[in-house]
């Protein structure tokens, strides 16, 4: 009788899904839900062949060689940022991720963010619950026309393609993106959006967000410079990764007002924030959360457990990477 695979399920979750895993598979779980340091996941990775893994474990070349029996990780999450692809390809170990689970629900968050920002909503709470709000004013709190405004989109993937749709159709806004390959005519045509170049995009847009995947490429592609050439009216939403955006010079061109505001959802070297972050009144931060609906972050830990289940059992994985 053959032994059943090993896997690893690196983070907790939903119990249903350890169930169905434990049909198929020897699975070792991370009930207390801590994070593992490199040394701790490598430890806990011996003689597993299989892993499910979140934004928060790094698989490189130092983890491979650590771990020679690893075949497959499975990330919850369509980012895979902590994956290195090419020593994961060099080492025959597949690399797998969760798209278009999370592609409507991201985008209504994305879309929540950047109208909490335009419209002061954290910083109008604070000062309520401050008790500081003895009267009514009309220029109390005036934020940014949300309707009819430009939206920019920097990342034109599944997730930018709903925050098109969503602006031009519900918010009659005009749609201006940059994308490292432009859309088809058709695409473009469904979102009502149309392509700029980037110094276009950042000078134009009244609510600039970035939904683009992070790389070396990407990192820092929000700095000084390019705030710079932003609207001082203007808001900057991240729901894309941490180091997309340079956090302290964000901070520092809030407090100056160089842009009107901004939402964060992602963060440089999260959980920890930018402490420059978290004394400016006109950001709004959320803890990683644009994805987090009950239904959608159980489609997405299926969808990971689907694509171990199918490796193992058919040879190939349902959304691989590599």
């Amino acid at each position: 009788m053959t032994s059943r695979p090993a896997i690893l399920i690196a983070r907790a979750v939903f119990p249903e899904v350890v169930a169905r895993l434990r049909e198929h598979f020897e699975v070792e779980t991370n009930d207390l839900d801590a994070p593992f340091t490199p040394v701790e996941l490598a430890q806990r990775l011996q003689g597993k062949q299989g892993a499910m893994t979140t934004g928060s474990e790094r698989i490189d070349a130092a983890l491979l060689a650590a771990c020679p029996e690893l075949r497959i990780a499975a990330n919850i999450a369509v980012g895979y940022n902590n994956f290195d692809v090419p020593a994961m390809t060099a080492a025959g170990v597949l690399a797998t991720n969760t798209p278009d689970v999370l592609t409507e629900t991201t985008a209504d968050f994305g879309f929540a963010l950047l109208m909490a920002t335009a419209r002061r909503v954290t910083e109008s709470e604070h000062f309520l619950r401050a008790g500081l709000w003895n009267r009514w004013a009309l220029d109390m709190f005036a934020g940014a026309e949300v309707h009819g405004s430009i939206l920019g989109i920097l990342g034109m993937g599944r997730i930018g393609q709903a925050i098109a749709r969503r602006g031009a159709h519900g918010f009659g806004m005009k749609v201006i993106y940059h994308n490292r390959s432009r859309l088809d005519a058709a695409t473009e045509a469904e979102c009502q959006a149309s392509y700029v170049s980037k110094d276009q995009l950042l000078a134009q847009a009244d609510h600039l967000i970035l939904v683009v995947p992070y790389s070396a490429e990407s990192h820092h592609a929000i700095g000084a410079a390019e705030i710079a050439q932003m609207k001082p009216t203007a808001t900057l939403v991240n729901i894309a990764r941490g180091g997309i955006v340079d956090d302290a010079a964000l901070a520092v061109a809030l407090r100056e007002k160089r842009i009107a505001a901004a939402g964060l959802d992602v963060f440089e070297g999260e959980p920890k924030v930018h402490p420059d972050l978290l004394t400016v009144p006109n950001v709004v931060l959320t803890p990683h959360i644009a994805s987090a609906t009950l239904k959608t972050r159980r489609a997405m830990a299926d969808l990971a457990a689907d694509n171990l289940i199918a490796f193992f059992t058919r040879g190939e994985a349902l959304t691989p990477l590599n």
